[in-house]
């Protein structure tokens, strides 16, 4: 019950507070640590069987190192259940962006508004991998929609998928697995040897958690009277055309719904990188109104799985 408690307050917190830069905040101490050993570890000098042993050593110390930590914590506030519980909700609280991701959107929506493209370029290059120095307006907004979407799952539903099964620990223990995934789970050169095993198993980690999101988008799509048919049709058609076996589900449920083309050839680190397109070619062109659209599917979305998952949870814990 403590953890039902915990990550709907979390959840609130989130909604109501997002992330402020100046708070402690857990990720960004493991993106500290990962960064570290990425400059220790991944020597261009090493062997690429060298590069790949220590890029999963770093996999053990990054995500071992957050699960036992984070368990020290919650053993050492478990002197006192209101302690406990604070401490227990803000770990919880940290794990979640919803509210985060969409004010990021927002910002490049307003300067979109604003006609202040090279200021919307920045903004969307703060939250996506790929190059955004030349791209056009509906260029933005489309790597945006695309963020959102995407991180719909990763950001939202997955970690709440894993604090309502294991609390703050687990919790914390996917987003080290994510964070590890978004330094270095890259396909290039740099960090193709060294990153492969913290990309594997982001992929298996994000599995499930990609396709309740899958569903959870239809259902908003249907509650926000959107073409849920259409988001069901491009939803089932293209949801594995992408280069991770999760990344598409989510976006091909929003190209469906707002009838949309997403994906695409994108530039990542100078390197043309050929993506598969997501969604019919309608002549639509991307708009501020898409990428509020998607903002209130992640909320959506993001109340339906926290509802869903807590009522398993309690449902589990009267039938023990």
């Amino acid at each position: 019950m403590k953890i039902v408690i915990m990550v709907a307050l979390a959840f609130g917190l989130d909604l109501l507070l997002g992330d402020p830069h100046s708070w402690p905040h857990p990720i960004k101490a493991i993106g500290h640590l990962i960064a570290w050993l990425t400059k220790k570890f991944n020597q261009p000098a090493f062997s690429t069987s060298r590069r790949k042993q220590l890029g999963v050593l770093t996999w053990l110390i990054t995500v071992g190192g957050a699960g036992l930590i984070i368990a020290g914590i919650m053993w050492l506030a478990a002197i006192n259940d209101y302690l406990y519980m604070a401490v227990g909700t803000y770990l919880c609280y940290t794990c979640l962006s919803a509210r985060q991701l969409a004010i990021e959107a927002e910002k490049i929506m307003k300067s979109l508004q604003n006609n202040d493209l090279q200021m919307a370029r920045h903004q969307v290059g703060m939250i996506v991998g790929r190059d955004t120095d030349s791209l056009s307006a509906e260029e933005v907004t489309k790597a945006a929609i695309e963020t959102v979407a995407e991180n719909t799952s990763d950001g939202v539903i997955a970690p709440l998928f894993y604090l309502v099964i294991g609390g703050p620990v687990l919790g914390m223990m996917y987003k080290a697995i994510n964070t590890l995934d978004s330094m270095i789970g890259y396909r290039n050169e740099k960090y193709r040897a060294f990153g492969e095993f913290s990309a594997k198993v982001d992929d298996i980690a994000n599995y499930l958690p990609a396709r309740i999101t899958w569903l959870l988008l239809i259902i908003s799509s249907w509650l926000l009277h959107d073409d849920t048919k259409e988001a069901i049709a491009v939803g089932e058609r293209d949801c594995e055309k992408h280069l991770s076996p999760n990344s598409a589900f989510s976006e091909a449920v929003v190209a469906g719904a707002l009838h949309l083309q997403l994906g695409g050839p994108h530039y990542y680190f100078g390197q043309l990188v050929r993506k598969p397109y997501i969604g019919n070619d309608h002549l639509v062109i991307a708009a501020n109104w898409h990428l509020k659209r998607t903002i209130t599917m992640l909320y959506m979305s993001s109340v339906i799985g926290l509802i869903t998952f807590e009522l398993i949870r309690l449902l589990v814990i009267v039938w023990e």
